[in-house]
């Protein structure tokens, strides 16, 4: 197999939010791809005294550990166990009922000699590649469903949307919202290759129309995680005046691909 992995953040001067790892199991039968995009909080605090680079690390460890070990448990399994994990490593001290506690978009694939697992949590990307090489987008669009009259205030998002029915879900500290992710399964020979990106990446095609996610797991596959990166970024400087594309509201935002050929 082939794997490729770029994470870079959106501001050289601020710590990267994202997580992103490959577990390689040492027998060497399958594997498990983890992709976490951190929630940058804003300003008024988050009850807790963790960054949420803090955050995402102690989760994204957590997540390899069980997808790798614990092939008997299903995604949302390692996702719900891995977010009760992380909330026990700072219940103390920590307001882990603020709506603002650090949290993370989630997506999660794993595959065996049998099966490809896969599990999607708010607005990160999964896309699985057919042997026939059509794509398919794996997305929580509850956030995209959203009225964008309804996600202008952050006061608003938290008090009525967030984690909440109705609204969108991210992994924070209630392991029951693994039950929220889109998940499901599929026969190995059914997919080839597989990329998980955060939304910073995933601008290419949802922000600035560059093409379509069957165009973008192309790019990734034939030039690299790399150079979607790199697009995503000449792109943002020259629309850094304009704002061109509403519904950015960073200039740059972390980014992340991870690629897999099975």
């Amino acid at each position: 197999m082939r794997t490729d992995l770029v994470s870079e953040p959106g501001d050289a001067n601020r710590p990267n939010e994202d997580f992103a790892g490959v577990g390689l199991p040492a027998s060497g039968q399958g594997g498990c791809v983890i992709l976490l995009d951190g929630v940058t909080p804003p300003r008024g605090g988050t009850g807790c005294g963790h960054s949420v680079p803090w955050f995402t690390s102690r989760l994204g460890g957590a997540l390899t550990e069980l997808a790798v070990s614990g092939r008997d448990l299903t995604l949302r399994e390692v996702l719900s166990r891995g977010i009760a994990r992380t909330a026990g490593a700072h219940a103390d001290g920590c307001d882990l009922s603020h709506p603002r506690t650090p949290q993370a978009t989630v997506a999660l694939a794993r595959w065996s000699a049998d099966l490809v697992e896969y599990l999607v949590l708010s607005d990160a990307a999964l896309l699985l590649q057919a042997p026939d090489g059509t794509v398919t987008a794996v997305l929580d669009d509850r956030l995209a469903r959203l009225p964008r009259s309804a996600l202008a205030s952050d006061a608003l998002v938290d008090a009525d949307l967030r984690n909440r029915e109705g609204g969108f879900f991210t992994a924070a500290a209630d392991p029951s919202v693994a039950g929220r992710a889109v998940a499901g399964t599929l026969p190995r020979d059914r997919v080839r290759a597989l990329a998980a990106l955060s939304d910073g990446a995933t601008r290419w095609t949802e922000r600035f129309g560059e093409g379509d996610w069957a165009d973008l797991f192309t790019l990734v596959a034939q030039e690299g995680a790399r150079s979607l990166v790199d697009r995503v970024r000449a792109l943002e400087a020259s629309d850094r005046e304009e704002r061109a594309y509403l519904g950015r509201g960073k200039t740059h935002d972390d980014a992340t691909v991870v690629y897999a050929e099975l």
